[in-house]
């Protein structure tokens, strides 16, 4: 008896030992140890040393964004091709997930831009003056010839009876500068609420020689505000008035990715909204448009023949008869008026067609890159001297060709500059900063040119359409260019537009389709929403891979 017990006793020892064993394994796998799994010293001590977000919880969905998980789809399968283009040609794409506004952006949440650039930077002083200016929409789209539209160039923008409507007069260009201001904001209050900028910082401590910057706080915090150290003593970082305040690195998580404009693939994908049509692994099917069906009006019972969307229908019908608006809007309407789509995403067709990131090019090259596609890439650095990083002190400006003059660099902003051989020198996935060109079907994408020739040679370049030249922004002269030989509207300067508008017919509601409109040039049917790349896991859900 005595032996079966020490026998018993044995074997449950072994497997105590065993659980302990298996359990001490998984704590060193634990995210949450303060203990280093390469050296075994301690992380976060006080006493100093390595310090880490070890309780990291994952990224948060910024306001008005929802998660699109990401993954393989089919890029610009179309039904139609009315314009006889042939710019779409069905190719896998995948996409990594990202967040993207539910909504466009509005006339609301634009002029809380505009009251910021105008409070901390003066219209009235003459430095500042084409700041507020030419962040201005242009209110003058929807001037018409032939129609009477003088109380939307008075009050689309401004009024409250249009605050939650899509903002729109809005050039590409003016949409890249609002997501970046937007980034530079959502930082600041992300800061503040983890304790590492001083209360309402964002608000009281903030002119034109005082700013806050994402960029800048990154490489040198304490150049942030203007060099007022004192904004960066939150409640957490208390430190004595010898040393300098602790800031947030990216290892502490805080650190937020930018704002910006959905790139061409991010956005159709996200339009398309497949995953309501997914079995498994595959897609069943196809869509037409955001929603079920390959109808634009509603099956449902209860709204039996509503439109789904927001759009001209037929020959000429923008709002339906009195009695009976089948789309609730002859222009745009409110965001938000019809269902969102499978992601969680309204007025993905419709409303306002919308900028992305692309520059437009009439093929997309998936042989060379199927991940991420993306035409745009203009790599910078951060400019550097002898001192340090070099921090402006007055804005900078870019004169468009038509004439207006757009704040590049804000005070307080790093400037950047463009990359050299040393940036480059062995690097084989590029070998030049400047990418928008790479592959776009020119003699210089051949295979059969020869890089010793002049790229810059128009007998080079394809995409290099008339403009205007020699502007003397003095005498108000703009030459326009009349090379016969230049007969293509594409250039460098012409991004993608996505989805149908108020104005559209139905064939341009396919989240496929594709137009292009020059950056610097804004329309009444164009507007935009921003996206932000997600860090780390593909999904927030909990469920495990899947073999």
């Amino acid at each position: 008896m005595d032996k079966k017990l020490k026998f018993y006793a044995s074997i449950l020892f072994s497997m105590v030992l065993l659980f302990s064993f298996e359990s001490c394994n998984k704590s060193q796998f634990s995210p949450n140890r303060n203990i280093s799994q390469g050296t075994g010293w301690d992380i976060n001590s006080k006493k100093g040393g390595f310090q880490y977000n070890t309780n990291f919880k994952g990224q948060e969905a910024p306001p008005n964004m929802v998660l699109v998980e990401g993954g393989t789809y089919t890029k610009g399968k179309v039904q139609d091709d009315p314009m006889r283009d042939w710019n779409n040609t069905p190719n896998q794409q995948h996409v990594q997930s990202f967040y993207m506004d539910q909504t466009e952006v509005t006339n609301k949440m634009y002029l809380e831009y505009l009251d910021w650039l105008k409070r901390n930077f003066p219209p009235s002083e003459s430095k500042f003056r084409d700041i507020y200016k030419n962040a201005l929409p242009d209110t003058l789209v929807w001037r018409n010839k032939l129609g009477y539209a003088e109380d939307m160039v008075n009050n689309y923008l401004r009024h409250p009876a249009f605050a939650n409507y899509p903002v729109v007069g809005v050039s590409w260009l003016q949409a890249y500068e609002y997501s970046e201001w937007r980034s530079d904001r959502y930082q600041e209050l992300v800061l503040e609420r983890n304790g590492f900028l001083v209360r309402d910082a964002k608000t009281d401590s903030v002119n034109s020689q005082s700013s806050f910057s994402l960029d800048t706080y990154v490489i040198d915090p304490n150049s942030t505000y203007g060099g007022n150290s004192n904004v960066l003593r939150g409640k957490q970082t208390r430190t004595p008035d010898s040393l300098l305040p602790k800031s947030a690195s990216r290892e502490s998580g805080f650190i937020t990715p930018k704002f910006r404009l959905p790139t061409e693939s991010e956005w159709e994908y996200a339009a398309l909204g497949l995953t309501e049509m997914r079995e498994f692994n595959n897609y069943s099917g196809r869509k037409k448009y955001p929603w079920k069906g390959q109808y634009t009006r509603t099956g449902q019972r209860r709204n039996l023949g509503d439109q789904l969307a927001n759009f001209k229908n037929s020959d000429g019908d923008y709002g339906g008869i009195a009695g009976w608006s089948d789309d609730g809007a002859d222009i745009t309407n409110q965001v938000g008026s019809y269902n969102a789509n499978s992601f969680g995403l309204y007025d993905m067709a419709g409303n306002v067609a919308e900028w992305v990131a692309d520059v437009y090019r009439p093929i997309v090259d998936d042989e060379f890159n199927d991940f991420n596609y993306f035409r745009g890439n203009d790599y910078k650095k951060f400019k550097i001297d002898e001192n340090g990083v070099v921090i402006a002190s007055e804005a900078q400006y870019k004169t468009l060709p038509n004439g207006k003059r757009i704040a590049i660099v804000l005070p307080g902003e790093i400037e950047r500059t463009d990359l050299d051989d040393e940036d480059t020198r062995y690097r084989t996935q590029f070998d030049k900063g400047y990418n928008v060109n790479f592959r776009d079907g020119d003699n210089s994408s051949s295979r059969r040119y020869d890089r010793a020739d002049d790229e810059e040679s128009s007998s080079q370049i394809m995409y290099k359409s008339p403009d205007y030249n020699d502007t003397n922004l003095d005498n108000d002269v703009f030459d326009y260019d009349s090379d016969i030989s230049k007969t293509t509207l594409i250039n460098d300067q012409v991004r993608v537009f996505k989805g149908g508008s108020w104005k559209d017919r139905a064939y341009w509601l396919d989240p496929a389709q594709r137009r292009f409109y020059p950056q610097d040039q804004a329309t009444d049917f164009i507007g935009f929403r921003c996206a932000m790349s997600r860090l780390g896991s593909k999904t927030s859900s909990k469920k495990k891979t899947r073999n």
